[in-house]
């Protein structure tokens, strides 16, 4: 995959490399920016204005990360920088939307169990502070390795399994509490 974007690169068919990017990973940085704002419609609002942010940047992709690194890099500096802006500080809106997808195997009422059961899980994460929350969502539901995360977020390794422990502590707390 990472030798197509870069025969693309080298052609300079930014239209079309762009275009692949946001087929591959339009839905994981969707749900990436919305687990920094909790809003669907400023993460979709968000998710576009990360990949013309991409496309306009794409020149400055060297090759040296994986696109998909490069690609989060940008996604995730684009939401810190929304979550500083007067706007999210000071317009709030909220929303709950953290139902996952159930498979048909499963009974009714372990269906309703497990689906009660993800909700409150979710709606733990989704309280945590950014800094935990951050880690927990890169970790367990992108399944990224702590190394990984360190290269996406530029956080040190030994800080972010600092913060994943705190974070797991604090989601026992607020489960069992």
């Amino acid at each position: 995959m990472e030798e197509f974007f870069t025969e693309v690169i080298e052609t300079d068919d930014k239209d079309l490399l762009i275009g692949e990017i946001m087929h591959r990973h339009g839905q994981e940085i969707l749900q990436l920016v919305y687990s920094y704002v909790k809003n669907r419609s400023i993460a979709e609002d968000l998710t576009q204005d990360i990949f013309v942010k991409c496309y306009k940047s794409l020149h400055t992709y060297s090759g040296k990360a994986r696109i998909r690194t490069w690609l989060w890099r940008i996604a995730i500096n684009h939401c810190k920088d929304y979550l500083k802006s007067w706007y999210a500080r000071n317009v709030i809106l909220t929303e709950k939307e953290t139902e996952p997808a159930y498979h048909q195997d499963k009974t009714v009422e372990q269906t309703v169990i497990q689906k009660g059961e993800d909700q409150e899980l979710a709606e733990a994460v989704m309280e945590l502070p950014i800094k935990y929350r951050e880690v927990i969502y890169l970790f367990y539901f992108e399944e990224l390795s702590i190394k990984e995360i360190s290269e996406v977020t530029d956080i040190k390794e030994n800080t972010l399994k600092t913060r994943l422990r705190r974070a797991k502590d604090l989601l026992k707390e607020r489960l069992e509490g």
